[in-house]
């Protein structure tokens, strides 16, 4: 497929496929019964086979692989990655839990970045073994913001054959969040952080590999609504872009993980499954894509 850069395009990729498998079956229902392009799978998810089986059968989903650096487990022993586990101790085995702490430890140069290749590595190829043709990349909590994270996740992607990685940056058009205080905050942070945009895609271009124009939805995340996402899709411009979600149901499983997203998801779940969705997008005559499409 030959995108069109003159005209508006939309991946909606669902974050967090294996997280649980209330999440996995409602990423699929999304996809089926809905907008949901894309998806990324945590390959350390506790509901990773089920999320497998579950992306079999929903062929024309197109999936990658949800690196997960931070608030989580490495897939490779705990002595092989040692220098990004918390405190750079193996004995609980597990990464910082909060961005904030995994970067500032980064900035020390206290965590190797080849532990941060080899993991993301291990965490594709995972993926790949199960069947999974991994379409794209993108991080848990976006750590590959940080360029010291970047670097050598684009040196897995390439060494894996991956083609494409999403594209943390984009525009935030402040008539999306005004109305919304407590989205104030993130939305200075986001704007803060966009002015590494250009450095990360000379980074991508050197590496042979493709990326949206950038990613919309970030500040919204936990607050999307149908008005939200109505001016998110208004204020689009041209070319493709990717919105971030994450739709889930609120379970017994899901109380079981250390998540803030919870009933958010399953407001997700509706907005992106609802009739409302789709008149959007049409009105607005944005085309609905995949990753697929884009490599």
């Amino acid at each position: 497929m030959l995108l069109d850069w003159r005209v508006r395009r939309l991946i909606v990729n669902a974050d967090d496929f294996g997280l649980t498998q209330g999440v996995n079956r409602a990423i699929v229902q999304a996809h089926t019964q809905g907008v949901v392009t894309s998806s990324t799978l945590m390959a350390n998810g506790r509901a990773f086979d089920d999320a497998v089986q579950r992306a079999t059968s929903a062929t024309r989903l197109s999936v990658g692989c949800h690196v997960v650096l931070v608030d989580g487990s490495p897939v490779l022993e705990k002595k092989t990655t040692a220098t990004t586990l918390s405190n750079g101790k193996f004995d609980d085995g597990r990464f910082y839990e909060t961005l904030n702490g995994f970067a500032l430890r980064l900035l020390k140069g206290r965590i190797n970045v080849d532990d941060i290749e080899a993991e993301a590595t291990a965490q594709i190829r995972k993926l790949r073994a199960a069947g999974i043709v991994v379409s794209h990349l993108d991080t848990h909590k976006h750590t590959h913001i940080l360029p010291r994270v970047l670097r050598p996740l684009l040196r897995a992607a390439r060494a894996c054959g991956v083609p494409a990685l999403r594209n943390p940056f984009g525009p935030v058009h402040i008539s999306v969040v005004a109305t919304r205080p407590r989205l104030w905050k993130r939305f200075s942070q986001v704007t803060v952080l966009n002015r590494l945009d250009k450095s990360f895609r000379k980074a991508v271009a050197a590496a042979g590999m493709v990326t949206p124009d950038g990613t919309v939805g970030i500040v919204a995340t936990g607050a999307m609504d149908v008005p939200l996402f109505k001016s998110i899709v208004k204020s689009l411009p041209e070319g493709t872009w990717e919105l971030v979600c994450h739709p889930g149901y609120n379970d017994a499983e899901l109380a079981g993980i250390r998540t803030r997203l919870r009933d958010s998801r399953v407001q997700e779940l509706r907005l992106l499954t609802s009739p409302d969705a789709r008149e959007i997008l049409a009105r607005s005559g944005v085309e609905l894509v995949s990753y697929r499409d884009l490599a």
